[in-house]
Parts: structure tokens; sequence; C-alpha cells
């Protein structure tokens, strides 16, 4: 179950907006999804993918780690679905081009040690 509510609507992500999804935080309890954030489309164009960059940074590297990237239609936790994820230890960024999704977000899916979680998304 994420750890954010839907109850208000999520922030917004332009191109060339940056968006912190986890930042600076502790390490979450497996499972725990982090903030959410839509990526409208711009009126007139038709719908379009978007490239998708993101990060992940550790205050001190974990031992082992599985942490994805996901999107989603609609803002419904049963929608999101995995379509990146990381391993690496020491924090890596990642791209994923042609993104159709209206909604993005960063998951803990496992993690061993570690500290001060920060994850970020680029549209």
């Amino acid at each position: 179950m994420p750890a954010y509510s839907n109850s208000t609507p999520p922030l917004s992500l332009f191109p060339g907006d940056l968006g912190f999804s986890f930042n600076a935080e502790a390490f979450p309890a497996n499972g725990t999804a982090g903030s959410q954030f839509a990526i409208p489309e711009p009126a007139g164009l038709t719908d379009q993918g978007h490239t998708v960059r993101w990060q992940t940074i550790f205050g001190t590297a974990p031992s082992a780690i599985s942490i994805v990237l996901q999107a989603a239609a609609a803002d419904v936790d049963s929608e999101y679905s995995t379509i990146d994820t990381s391993v690496a230890t020491t924090g890596e960024a990642r791209s994923i081009a042609s993104v159709r999704a209206r909604f993005l977000r960063v998951k803990l899916t496992s993690a061993t040690g570690g500290a001060a979680l920060t994850a970020k998304i680029l549209p």
C-alpha cells in the first residue's frame, strides 16, 4: 500500500521539472511507494510518449536493493505497473523512452541496510 493519499490531486511535472518521490528519507518498509506525480499533456497535441529520467541516491549505500519506476493511466494503486527496475547499490540515473502514462512514482520493492533514500523523476 502506498504511503501517500490520493484524496488530493498529485503535483504535476512538466518537461524540465524535477520531482522527488523520496527525498533523503529513512528507508521505508519494503513495498512502500513514494510520492506520485501527474504528467500532463499539452493541449492540442496527440498523446505522445515521453522520455523519463529517474535517479536513485543513497546517503549510505544498501547492501542489496530493488527499486522500481512505475507508471499508470489513473492514480489508482492497482493500476501502477513497473516500467523500469534498478538494483544498483551505489545509486544510478536511468532513462526510459516512449513512456505513455499520466502518473509516475518510485516504489521500494526491497532493501537491506542503507540510509537517506532519494529518488528523483524528471519527465
